[in-house]
């Protein structure tokens, strides 16, 4: 059975200012879905509700993975469950190392007794970071520390490929990355399009989109998705920006600080 991951209705508040107003999509595996908007307008703050960061109040809605409860869910647990977010600043844990981390997360997702074994992990590894190609040093080095944002962004990806998630968020994971540095990246979500895994990619970019075809766009303006199509809209805001949109719908001011 596919994938299926539904959001219903999301709202989401940061210190009592409402910032999601009713976010509703339906991911199924195998899709990918690409959200675009202007800055301000709740995109990264939707990837953080999905997770569970403690910032952030879930006010209503329902999120469900594979007919589970996510907002029920304690932020460990929603990763176990495979939901899997790539952030757009990725936190430096000094003391941990690379492969520390990826094993545990990895046994972290798997029954006591199914562990995987040092030396199957290790070949793993070592071939997702040929693919990425990433130095055999990261591995060793400990989790972002002294990592330049574009390593810390291919880092993110190598982790994906690793944990093999069942939703994957990523979170502007294009920004700082070079030409070279994106299509190695793209190639690495490429490679994991499967009917076991949905995909939800934040960006402001068409860039990302030229080397990652969507199967949907939606643009998102005060909180909430506004406008859905497939790639050609995303061409069609790299050409145009967002003013067309706007004067559409009858926005003024896109961000959530006014409805």
């Amino acid at each position: 059975m596919a994938t299926q991951f539904k959001i219903d209705g999301l709202k989401a508040s940061i210190e009592g200012k409402e910032i999601l107003k009713g976010i509703n999509l339906d991911i199924k595996g195998g899709e990918i879905h690409a959200i675009m908007g202007p800055n301000g307008t709740g995109k990264s703050t939707l990837a953080s509700a999905l997770m569970g960061h403690p910032k952030y109040e879930v006010t209503d809605g329902q999120v469900q993975l594979d007919g589970e409860d996510v907002l029920d869910m304690a932020v460990d647990e929603r990763a176990r469950a495979g939901l899997f977010l790539a952030m757009q600043y990725p936190s430096e844990i000094t003391g941990v190392t690379n492969s520390d981390f990826l094993r545990s997360a990895i046994n972290a997702r798997r029954e006591e007794g199914k562990e995987i074994s040092l030396i199957k992990f290790i070949r793993l590894m070592e071939s997702k970071m040929k693919e990425l190609d990433m130095n055999a040093e990261f591995a060793h080095r400990y989790l972002n520390e002294g990592f330049s944002g574009g390593e810390k962004k291919r880092n993110e990806i190598l982790q994906m490929m690793m944990i093999e998630p069942k939703i994957v968020i990523l979170d502007e994971i294009d920004s700082g990355l070079d030409i070279d540095a994106l299509k190695i990246v793209a190639n690495g979500v490429n490679s994991m399009r499967s009917e076991d895994r949905g995909f939800l990619i934040i960006t402001h970019y068409q860039r990302l989109l030229d080397y990652i075809t969507p199967d949907y766009v939606h643009v998102m303006m005060q909180g909430r998705i506004v406008k859905s199509g497939g790639p050609e809209l995303a061409e069609r805001l790299e050409n145009e920006g967002y003013d067309w949109v706007k004067e559409e719908l009858g926005i003024e001011d896109e961000t959530v600080g006014q409805v």
